[in-house]
């Protein structure tokens, strides 16, 4: 597999973590630039260490990660999504302080469980995982930085509304998931 397919196997991947990012950073305007710089290295390295998982873990798992990662990512961003749109009607001033590595890190697992399928099928094509693994992290990092520049630029513009269209963005990629 040439390095500009796993290039694209890569945005492809990160498309989840990057409307994650816009989302997040839309709603939680007023986080410190470290808490935002955590969003693409925690996305980047679990859409890194996924396939690893995916690659040798697929013998085993194939048919249970091929048939319950959709399920499994629309439950975790569907509770997300709707409880920010419950707590939109909350106070502004505590909106960032929720956002903290606790909520982060199911966002992670959410938007890379494709990865882990994805490993599986890196494995069936005899692919370099040591290869491909980190520069499908470094596309989702350097993709997610990028969704959090356009999430924020949006989050000023949107102000209170940001949270429920976050919420609403977390549960239709969840919905897209199932397919």
């Amino acid at each position: 597999m040439s390095i500009s397919e796993i290039v694209l196997i890569g945005i492809a991947l990160s498309m989840d973590a990057f409307a994650v990012c816009i989302a997040s950073s839309m709603v939680y305007t007023n986080m410190t630039g470290l808490r935002k710089l955590s969003m693409p290295i925690l996305f980047g390295l679990f859409q890194g260490i996924m396939p690893i998982l995916g690659f040798f873990l697929g013998s085993l798992f194939a048919s249970f990660i091929e048939k319950w990662s959709g399920p499994i990512s629309l439950l975790i961003l569907g509770i997300i999504g709707i409880n920010m749109i419950r707590e939109s009607r909350g106070e502004a001033e505590n909106l960032d302080a929720r956002f903290d590595f606790k909520a982060m890190l199911p966002l992670a697992v959410a938007t890379s469980i494709d990865a882990l399928a994805v490993g599986v099928s890196l494995a069936a094509n005899s692919a370099n995982i040591w290869q491909s693994a980190p520069i499908i992290a470094v596309t989702t990092f350097v993709l997610s930085l990028i969704a959090l520049f356009v999430g924020t630029k949006a989050g000023e513009k949107l102000g209170d509304k940001a949270e429920i269209l976050g919420g609403i963005i977390l549960i239709i990629i969840g919905i897209k998931s199932l397919f």
